[in-house]
């Protein structure tokens, strides 16, 4: 994926200057927990990618303050490859997908297996599967469907779910997690 260098400091330079003190810290919007304010609050996200062979791994966070290029490329990443149409990731969604893994405590990266949804690909997996909702957040890019190889499908919807900020929905048989940023809620075994 390309990047751009913004005005002033680049990204480079604030991450390195940050690195030393790197914590990752969870969302604090709705009734997600937070960790220690003023002491190095950093927020990251890695994920691979298996449909495109992409990898993140991201910084997107520092003290109070979302890194706009960093954001960016998180909304690239979680792109519909079908189409390869991207859409702004709502950063709620980010930070549930960040705060669930940290409470993990793993850094195997994500696998993204769908983020942002185009209508087109929306109904098109509708017409194939009663699992996908209609009016899906994937359209609004407000969901991700994840996995972790290292942890099932349980352990990562009870980290999400710790978070009691969106929606964690648990597809065991096809080994995956739902996590969104809408009404705080969960479905599936």
């Amino acid at each position: 994926m390309t990047q751009s260098k913004p005005a002033g400091l680049s990204r480079r330079a604030l991450l390195g200057a940050f690195a030393a003190t790197a914590v990752v810290a969870a969302p604090s919007y709705a009734n997600a927990f937070s960790l220690l304010r003023g002491a190095g609050d950093v927020r990251r996200l890695r994920m691979i990618s298996p449909r495109t062979g992409e990898k993140l791994d991201t910084i997107y966070w520092i003290e109070g303050e979302y890194i706009a290029e960093a954001v960016r490329e998180i909304s690239m990443f979680m792109r519909d490859w079908r189409r390869n149409e991207a859409k702004n990731i709502d950063t709620r969604t980010i930070d549930i997908m960040a705060a669930a893994h940290n409470l993990m405590g793993t850094t195997e990266p994500y696998t993204l297996l769908s983020g942002y949804r185009s209508p087109q690909t929306n109904a098109m997996l509708r017409s194939r599967s009663k699992g996908v909702a209609k009016h899906s957040l994937h359209l609004n890019g407000q969901a991700a469907d994840l996995r972790l190889g290292s942890r099932s499908v349980g352990q990562i919807s009870k980290a999400a779910i710790a978070c009691r900020a969106g929606g964690v929905g648990r597809y065991s048989r096809s080994n995956f997690v739902h996590m969104d940023c809408g009404v705080v809620r969960s479905w599936g075994g």
